[in-house]
């Protein structure tokens, strides 16, 4: 990539797939800064901890007390081995530590405005294919993020992983404004990339030209034809056979009772692709569409 590294929000739980994602987005986005965020929700312990904290004496409040104390060390423990492990990778990094209320996803969205970042990073635990669940923290960011959400799945394989220094971009086009607001994140994103829009439809052939790039058209096959599903695995069966870094999509920006209800390219990609997505919403916070 060149031009100026983006400011980067990324979610750290200590997690492998936390990890993962430190490494593939430091392969993305080399020499980027980076806050490193961990939502934590008293009381944070493990038994163990609670265990030897507990005297059986004195009542129940100091009890909580000494949990809250050591859940709020351990949280910034946590935070502060993130911000190593983004260092070691080549970021300028720093810990950023917030006392959480129970909705991770919607919080850390909120988190994402507080601090301006340009761009959101969040590990996923296996979103691709069946083992998908709706509802984790990742699904929660994209559905409220205002800011570009980055969802980089766990374990990717070595060819994945290598595609993440050099390959090209993958951009869902469909001619509408929330495709025309990926497009322009994915140029400014990754400058100096290959950006590839693809249409996919129920034929053939090759579509218009769009920002000086011709439109890629894939056929649907096999899924109910127009549906999300079919939508997403032509989109990403195209991304694995270029060797794609990631795929971008945008967003509408429904709820998350609707996206479930009605379905989406957007979740359908996430649960489909075993590479990084990039879900763009329509808005935003400069106002462009």
């Amino acid at each position: 990539m060149t031009g100026h590294a983006p400011r980067l929000m990324i979610g750290f739980d200590g997690s492998p797939s936390a990890m993962g994602a430190i490494d593939a987005g430091a392969a993305l986005f080399p020499g980027a800064h980076a806050s490193v965020v961990h939502l934590w929700t008293p009381p944070f312990a493990s038994d163990a901890l609670r265990h030897r904290l507990w005297t059986g004496t004195g009542g129940v409040d100091p009890f909580v007390e000494a949990v809250e104390r050591e859940g709020a060390r351990e949280a910034e423990r946590i935070a502060r081995a993130g911000v190593v492990l983004a260092r070691a990778a080549g970021w300028e990094a720093e810990p950023v530590v917030e006392r959480g209320y129970g909705g991770d996803g919607v919080q850390f969205a909120e988190l994402a405005e507080k601090l301006d970042a340009q761009l959101v990073l969040v590990g996923s635990r296996g979103l691709g294919g069946t083992r998908a669940l709706l509802g984790s923290v990742s699904d929660m960011v994209v559905h409220y993020a205002r800011r570009p959400v980055l969802v980089i799945p766990q374990p990717l394989l070595a060819d994945e992983a290598a595609a993440l220094t050099a390959g090209p971009i993958v951009t869902g086009w469909d001619g509408s404004a929330d495709a025309h607001a990926a497009l322009v994140a994915a140029g400014e994103l990754f400058a100096g990339r290959e950006i590839v829009p693809v249409g996919v439809e129920d034929g053939t052939g090759h579509g218009p030209q769009v920002g000086g790039r011709a439109v890629t058209v894939l056929h649907r096959e096999g899924l109910l034809p127009g549906s999300a599903r079919s939508t997403a695995a032509a989109l990403c069966g195209y991304a694995r056979t270029r060797r794609a870094a990631v795929v971008v999509v945008g967003s509408r920006g429904r709820s998350a009772v609707e996206e479930i209800v009605l379905g989406s390219v957007v979740m359908a990609t996430l649960h489909h692709a075993y590479r990084p997505v990039l879900v763009v919403p329509r808005t935003t916070p400069r106002g462009r569409r």
